[in-house]
């Protein structure tokens, strides 16, 4: 028999933030968020929530340790993540600024949070990852582009058509098809 688990640590990312909405309100979440991951506040701030709340089993094992080391950008990973599932508009600054930070999963997340809260503002950042090192990042960007990209990104989307990962040319193949149907134009 498998033990049931009912604490944070166990939730899904899902669980966690709709409880955490619940306990501390959407907006207060979507801001912490915000602030962790642009560097304002602390993954250890006493003055907010958990860590775990974004992290999970995670962010357990982080806090325990005295310094985070390689591991320092796991809390702005969560923070973007997050909001994926809260938001309020305070946090397009950044999510936007989130696109050219050095750790490339927080660059990826940031994007998906682009794609998915449609922040237009975003696409010349987008633009630049499309050269990304990391073809998680690439296709990514590529998706993020289809959805808030402007005609004027149509050449750097095609350009990645001739990328050496196939993961990529297929992202780029479909982000033009998306953009020429949501601009309702060819690109």
């Amino acid at each position: 028999m498998i033990a049931q688990c009912h604490s944070l640590a166990c939730m899904t990312p899902r669980e966690r933030l709709a409880q955490a909405s619940r306990e501390y309100g959407p907006e207060t979440v979507a801001v912490w968020c915000a602030e962790l991951l642009s560097g304002q506040t602390s993954h250890d701030a006493t003055d907010r929530p958990s860590l775990v709340w974004l992290g999970g089993k995670g962010a357990d094992w982080l806090l325990a340790r005295d310094e985070l080391g390689a591991h320092e950008y796991w809390p702005r990973v969560w923070a973007a993540r997050g909001l994926l599932y809260v938001w309020s508009p305070r946090a397009v600054p950044a999510v936007v600024s989130a696109l050219d930070d050095p750790a490339w999963r927080v660059r990826e997340m940031a994007a998906k949070v682009v794609r998915l809260r449609e922040i237009g503002a975003a696409g010349e950042f987008l633009a630049a990852l499309v050269d990304d090192e990391v073809t998680r990042v690439r296709v990514t960007a590529l998706r993020a582009l289809a959805v808030v990209g402007e005609g004027e990104h149509a050449e750097v989307i095609r350009s990645a058509s001739d990328d050496p990962e196939p993961t990529v040319r297929k992202a780029a193949v479909l982000a033009i098809e998306t953009l020429a149907q949501r601009l309702d134009r060819p690109v």
